[in-house]
């Protein structure tokens, strides 16, 4: 894995979320894969499981924008960091990620975790 591979994961990672096309979301990962939305819950584990999780309930079209960033590859494995926005919400997300691949390319370890930004404070609240 390198920087540019992972990079290029990470835009179909954002193009699967947009399509909410089956296939597109399992290529992203492989048939063992173990994902986690966030530290200390239960894990996803295997690609059916994973495309079944996303598309339970998806974002609507167009009610969300996202951008991540490849920041450092090692060996198989790659970090990003990066923001989900939901603008109607007013609500901003920072992501990091932490991706382990296989030699196919395919997430078999998929970590995230995410926070919410505070929301600016106004004058006198």
């Amino acid at each position: 894995m390198d920087r540019e591979t992972f990079q290029s994961w990470l835009d179909r990672y954002i193009a699967a979320w947009r399509s909410n096309r089956a296939d597109d979301i399992g290529e992203l990962f492989s048939e063992d894969v173990v994902y986690s939305y966030r530290p200390f819950s239960p894990s996803v584990r295997g690609r059916d499981a994973i495309v079944a999780d996303w598309l339970r309930d998806p974002d609507e079209p167009g009610s969300w924008d996202a951008e991540y960033h490849a920041v450092a590859v090692d060996g198989d494995t790659g970090v990003s960091v990066g923001e989900s926005r939901y603008p109607a919400e007013g609500k901003t997300f920072s992501n990091v990620f932490i991706v382990r691949f296989n030699d196919r390319g395919e997430a078999r370890e998929f970590s995230e975790w995410w926070v919410e930004k505070p929301k600016p404070k106004t004058e006198g609240g």
